[in-house]
């Protein structure tokens, strides 16, 4: 389904008939169905609204670097497009600095956070390799991006048993809109929250991935040092995309937080 929300189409799916809400964001270069897998489950006792993000899936992908702050109010447009005045927040990668942002920008919407494989900042010389991969998706497109992705959002061990799990991911990287992907690279980069996290009264949740290379562990940690009261919760053989790798492990730690923590 399709709705304008802060000046864009913005796409999304609803799940579940009863209960509270859960809102899932999901990685960049991904989209909403990256969570298919945590939307069965959680549709069982919560309404799931899972979106697009600006720039990804079928949602628009206008031209131009997006900022973090742009991101967070396309989402909160949409919540309130929706009639959602409170929600749980789930959000991987990408998503989890969204949901940062989110938090200290809109305060009062979330009953939870929950921060799965992402970081509160990144160190200045990470803003290289942020503007390589802008560079190579603007001038050759996602195809040059694909595998080398897939190595660092999952372990050798799932890379190469031949799970479906990796082609449906493949494919998502490889759909992703080039301006899209591009955009949320220039936004990423700048997230710088750390110190602000202690500023989110809401019940945190920190998940990440033991063998993140991406955001590691000690990324996560940091994470959780700054939030008071914030659990940390680390997947045993995962990578980045751990709800993808570990299903089990991570809808049970998923669960158990929200269901000690109702809205």
């Amino acid at each position: 389904m399709k709705i304008k929300a802060n000046g864009i189409e913005m796409n999304y799916e609803i799940a579940g008939s009863s209960g509270p809400w859960v809102t899932l964001s999901h990685s960049l270069a991904c989209n909403l169905h990256m969570w298919d897998r945590q939307i069965e489950t959680l549709s069982r006792s919560y309404r799931v609204l899972a979106y697009d993000t600006r720039g990804h899936g079928l949602t628009d992908a206008p031209a131009g670097a997006y900022t973090l702050e742009q991101l967070a109010d396309d989402a909160k447009a949409l919540l309130a497009a929706l009639g959602i005045a409170r929600t749980h927040w789930v959000g991987l990668s990408m998503g989890g600095m969204i949901g940062q942002t989110f938090a200290l920008r809109h305060p009062g919407v979330f009953s939870t956070l929950v921060l799965c494989d992402t970081t509160s900042r990144y160190p200045a010389e990470a803003a290289a390799l942020w503007a390589d991969r802008v560079r190579i998706a603007t001038d050759k497109g996602m195809e040059p991006l694909v595998e080398g992705t897939l190595a660092r959002w999952f372990t050798e061990p799932f890379r190469t048993k031949g799970s479906p799990e990796i082609d449906r991911v493949r494919e998502m990287v490889r759909s992703t809109p080039p301006l899209g992907y591009a955009g949320c690279c220039q936004a990423l980069p700048k997230i710088d929250a750390t110190a602000r996290l202690r500023e989110i009264t809401c019940p945190i949740q920190v998940i990440v991935g033991e063998q993140d290379a991406g955001t590691p562990v000690a990324m996560a940690r940091t994470i959780h040092e700054n939030a008071p009261g914030s659990e940390l919760v680390i997947i045993p053989e995962a990578s980045h995309l751990s709800n993808v790798e570990q299903p089990a492990a991570f809808d049970r730690a998923l669960v158990d937080f929200l269901a000690r923590h109702p809205a």
